[in-house]
């Protein structure tokens, strides 16, 4: 469950980003290792400078919110934005651009040696849940999952805005007739997007060697997730990280060397009953 939480994170700001903006981000694991790397640097300055390792805790938040809120705007507005009306394979190359640029940046900023935080993981201590311990870092990962799903739940069915991005999602071109501003409710699905994937990059940074390369891993399960749950689907995000995750645990413990393949055992699986999903659905499309 705590690996599958991870995934979750992940997988569903990449699913929520195709729910309103049509389109598949190769890019967001790049997003994700953002997050990791800004939340361990964050969290070192505020350990080592400041003295106190209990600030490493807001300091994962905050690199998530400086992820989402200054990437995310500037890729929307400078890099996807022209792109919404292309055709699908061109949108799919523009992102993959975007993940190589991305990084070559990483490398460039951070460097090629790999990071460590530790301070989160080890101030929360273990707990035993029947009879076996576990590190309570890995289970407020669940809990923040829990609780991600939930307010997305809430924000979609239950506020304004939420109404506004499902409208756009049903018919952009009716809710830009009655006043909806359609660019400005992509940048916002999007830097939601990016910023879900900087969470769960940075909340994993205490669990994980933050290395090159730890962007590619993420995006490609991610996909996995999304496949297995319904592309646009916030719950089939859920309930496909909490396959995928609880089906590479037993591999683990029952059969090891198929631990890499369980993730897309699942997918095949799936997808051979349900084409577009658990939860999706099929669309109708203008053409």
């Amino acid at each position: 469950m705590v690996y599958g939480s991870l995934l979750f994170l992940v997988a569903v700001g990449l699913t929520m980003v195709y729910g309103v903006l049509r389109i598949l981000n190769i890019a967001h694991g790049s997003f994700y290792a953002l997050g990791a790397y800004v939340g361990v640097v964050l969290g070192l300055f505020v350990t080592q400078t400041l003295g106190n390792p209990w600030l490493s805790y807001p300091a994962l938040l905050l690199a998530a919110v400086l992820v989402g809120g200054v990437l995310g705007p500037l890729v929307e507005r400078f890099v996807l934005r022209w792109a919404y009306a292309r055709p699908e394979v061109l949108q799919l190359l523009i992102t993959f651009s975007l993940f190589l640029i991305l990084e070559d940046v990483q490398k460039l900023v951070f460097g090629v040696q790999p990071y460590f935080l530790d301070a989160p993981f080890q101030l929360l201590g273990s707990a035993e849940l029947g009879g076996v311990p576990y590190a309570r870092y890995q289970l407020v990962l669940v809990l923040v999952a829990l609780g991600v799903l939930l307010g997305l739940r809430f924000l979609l069915r239950g506020t304004p805005l939420g109404k506004i991005l499902v409208a756009v999602v049903a018919d952009r071109e009716m809710a830009q007739a009655l006043g909806v501003n359609a660019g400005r409710v992509y940048l916002l699905a999007f830097s939601l997007g990016v910023g879900l994937a900087a969470l769960g990059g940075a909340l994993a940074s205490p669990t994980v060697t933050i290395a090159p390369g730890l962007g590619a891993e993420v995006i490609v399960l991610s996909f996995a997730v999304v496949a297995v749950g319904g592309l646009g689907q916030i719950e089939g995000a859920a309930i496909g990280a909490l396959l995928i995750g609880l089906g590479r645990s037993l591999a683990v413990y029952l059969v090891p060397e198929l631990d890499v393949v369980v993730p897309y055992l699942v997918m095949v699986l799936v997808l051979l009953v349900r084409p577009v999903g658990l939860l999706g659905t099929v669309e109708v499309r203008r053409i």
